[in-house]
């Protein structure tokens, strides 16, 4: 590589699954100097620190983030809020925040409360990138390689921060997209947030029978396949639903509506709309799946 690093300091508060790999994404491009982690556990830490994810750990918030290039939130989005309070009014004024949080709408609420007149400063994001294992022993370098990321720019937001952000993610090797902050919540709510949501509830409502291993025992390939991201972060996706509750419940409504259609077919043994309903879903997978799904 010819030329400085792009970033110069790096404060990263949750250094998992999200955090790490964003650390590692830029360190392997070689695009940052020094990486400094915040987390909640001395023991995550310095597991962070052993993996190379991190250079050290942080101590002072507010003097870290002063001389900061750049600050990711990675935590669950309800911890957001006292994080951003936290560092709002020590805030270099060239430093840029952004987050990883999977709810878009919440997120900008806090940050106009806490960042205030330094809103512009913060530029939302989304990668788009997860996996059902989570911690800093999962975090890797090419997680967002060919990934999107969606960043929900501000009003308030200079040309110069989105570019920034969005360069950073680009030297994780992602694919960077835009959308407003309400319209990325009602699609991820559909796309993302309800299929977790179904996922647990079936695990779940197994789980707590009598017989459940009897269940589990004779599952293959088409459970483990639907049931795979109910083996995700459990305050994650709790913090993930209520924040985009009127989203998700509206979604959730939806599909109860289609079960209710299915239940219908099958009382009447009406077998005609079972195959049609399951044939436009097997186009539009299909479809998917050999297009933008890949």
């Amino acid at each position: 590589m010819s030329g400085s690093p792009e970033f110069g300091k790096l404060v990263i508060f949750g250094v998992g699954l999200i955090g790490g790999s964003f650390a590692l994404g830029l360190k392997a491009a070689e695009q940052v100097e020094e990486v400094v982690g915040f987390g909640r556990s001395l023991s995550t830490l310095t597991q962070a620190m052993d993996l190379g994810i991190i250079d050290r750990v942080g101590a002072n918030a507010g003097q870290e983030v002063a001389d900061a290039d750049l600050v990711l939130m990675a935590t669950p989005v309800g911890q957001m809020p006292e994080i951003m309070a936290r560092i709002a009014p020590y805030l270099g004024a060239q430093t840029v925040v952004t987050d990883g949080g999977s709810t878009k709408a919440d997120v900008v609420a806090s940050a106009r409360e806490h960042f205030s007149d330094k809103l512009g400063q913060f530029v939302p994001a989304h990668p788009i990138a997860g996996a059902e294992n989570s911690g800093a022993a999962a975090a890797r370098a090419d997680l967002y390689r060919d990934k999107k990321v969606v960043l929900t720019p501000l009003p308030e937001n200079p040309v110069l921060n989105v570019a920034r952000v969005r360069s950073a993610w680009e030297w994780c090797g992602a694919q960077v997209h835009e959308l407003p902050p309400a319209d990325h919540d009602r699609i991820f709510a559909a796309v993302s947030h309800l299929p977790h949501l179904l996922s647990f509830a079936l695990v779940y409502e197994l789980a707590v029978r009598e017989n459940c291993d009897q269940f589990f025992d004779f599952a293959a390939s088409g459970f483990r396949d639907f049931t795979r991201i109910a083996a995700s972060h459990p305050e994650m996706w709790r913090d993930i639903c209520l924040a985009n509750r009127p989203a998700l419940l509206d979604e959730l409504d939806r599909y109860r509506a289609q079960l209710d259609t299915l239940r219908d077919a099958l009382q009447r043994d009406d077998g005609a709309l079972l195959e049609r309903t399951f044939d436009v879903a097997r186009k539009a997978r299909r479809n998917w799946a050999d297009g933008k799904g890949k």
